[in-house]
């Protein structure tokens, strides 16, 4: 990929818009120490050091004084986007921010787009393209897990493992290319160890693509449907669950006609809970509709949560619930058997083993709680998050595919290993192979921006928030 060299100066409020203590306008380009130098009054100078910091005051062409504050200088390639850089530190006020931000386009700059600070970073090598996609998923992290992910895909834990794979790849059609151009000297190609190499990055192709599931949970969060038949206590385990009185408890069965979505985070993973309608047979029109979204909601769920009432047991209504979330293409199904502090301890244990062989459940499946006084909560969240957590023994070890984009590359790559190894398999001759091979490769390079087009790199930016 090859893109024209930046030869303007940029500058935008790298901070929130709103009120604070602080602000700060970036600014970078050929002209960002000129034109910070132009509008600064302090001990800065034109030869002053990168990674300095100068106290004094923002002036405008007439040596009006827009505010004091800190200036800080980054000079190339030492800095965020590798170029000449400054960032303008002033008091956070919107009138304040917005004064000092049009001094910088007055004396030269242009305003930045979305992303365009990372872009450049990008372009000149300070970051590759999955490095600069984690920077905008350590800004939007909700929760600590999602934070520490987007940390390790930013210092290059995935880059790491497709690049190892790309060398691989790179060596292989290295091995098919000297036979085919020096087949007299070196020999024919040998189609055994060939087919142990592509093997071997094909096996780390899916082992990444199997993360793709627990990845995009980490990013957007997992989505847990309630369902359950009326008036099990679905909503109460709602609020139990959110530490708030979010959805309408009632003893009339029924009383949740619609779908409720609040997000909570339940052991360090942003969870999307929905709330949802008891499922009956029913003949009133609004209930039914009610009903119908509860099924959906379940299927597109990641998890469905089954409550059940604990006093009640399995009832054939609960029944009539179970067998749709059993079915092959059903999301995991987990059941929690609520007003459990109604019972005996003994009765509770009981009723646990009739439900998992029931419905041959495992036993990790059914929990008892109480959303009433709270029992058996930290084991319900727990049993809902920690499949999807990625255990800190091995953290450095693990590394997760969160970005759609990328499983699409590693499908790709998936496909042209998976040909490769046909037409190897079959003796085919050396270029056949290397064609699928170098597809892989391409796909694989995608990912990390080596043969990524313009276009998408542009696409990729605009998502990002103007400033960063």
């Amino acid at each position: 990929m090859t893109m024209v060299p930046t030869i303007d100066t940029i500058a935008a409020v790298a901070t929130p818009t709103g009120e604070g203590g602080i602000a700060v306008i970036r600014v970078s380009g050929p002209e960002a120490l000129s034109i910070a130098a132009r509008l600064f009054r302090g001990n800065s100078t034109g030869e002053s050091r990168g990674y300095t910091v100068h106290y004094g005051r923002f002036v405008d062409v007439h040596g009006e004084v827009a505010d004091d504050g800190l200036l800080t200088i980054f000079r190339a390639p030492h800095s965020y986007t590798g170029e000449n850089s400054a960032e303008l530190s002033c008091h956070g006020g919107r009138a304040t921010t917005e004064r000092v931000l049009r001094l910088t386009l007055e004396a030269g700059a242009r305003l930045a787009g979305p992303g365009e600070f990372t872009q450049r970073a990008f372009l000149n090598g300070k970051l590759d393209l999955a490095q600069a996609e984690a920077v905008a998923d350590v800004i939007r992290a909700r929760t600590e897990t999602a934070r520490r992910q987007a940390r390790r895909q930013l210092e290059g834990a995935l880059s790491s493992v497709i690049g190892q794979m790309r060398d691989e790849l790179i060596g292989i059609l290295a091995a098919i290319e000297v036979t085919i151009d020096f087949s007299e000297e070196v020999g024919e190609l040998e189609y055994g160890p060939l087919e142990a190499r592509i093997e071997g990055v094909h096996r780390q192709v899916r082992k990444l693509l199997a993360t793709v599931g627990r990845g995009r949970v980490l990013r957007e969060g997992l989505a847990v449907a309630l369902v359950g038949r009326p008036n099990v206590g679905k909503s109460s385990l709602l609020n139990a669950l959110l530490r708030a009185d979010r959805a309408i408890v009632t003893p009339i069965a029924g009383t949740t006609r619609d779908t409720l979505e609040e997000t909570a985070t339940l052991g360090g993973l942003a969870v999307v809970l929905t709330d949802t309608a008891g499922i009956r047979d029913t003949r009133d029109v609004v209930e039914r509709l009610g009903v119908q979204r509860a099924q959906n909601a379940a299927a597109r769920a990641d998890v469905a949560l089954l409550v059940l009432d604990a006093v009640e047991g399995i009832t054939e209504a609960d029944q009539a619930v179970v067998a749709p979330l059993m079915a092959p293409d059903a999301p995991p199904l987990l059941v929690a058997l609520n007003k459990c502090d109604l019972l005996a301890g003994e009765k509770v244990v009981e009723l646990r083993a009739q439900v998992v062989a029931a419905f041959a459940f495992g036993t990790q499946q059914v929990v008892a709680v109480s959303a009433q006084t709270g029992e058996g909560l930290e084991a319900l969240e727990a049993s809902l998050v920690h499949p999807y957590l990625v255990p800190e023994s091995d953290a450095s070890e693990s590394v997760i595919v969160t970005a759609a984009r990328h499983a699409g590359a590693l499908e790709a790559a998936n496909m042209a290993l998976d040909h490769a190894l046909e037409t190897t398999r079959a003796c085919l001759p050396g270029d056949f192979i290397a064609i699928d091979v170098r597809g892989a490769l391409d796909a694989l390079g995608e990912i990390t921006g080596e043969t990524v087009t313009e276009e998408i790199v542009h696409r990729i930016f605009q998502d990002f928030c103007v400033g960063k």
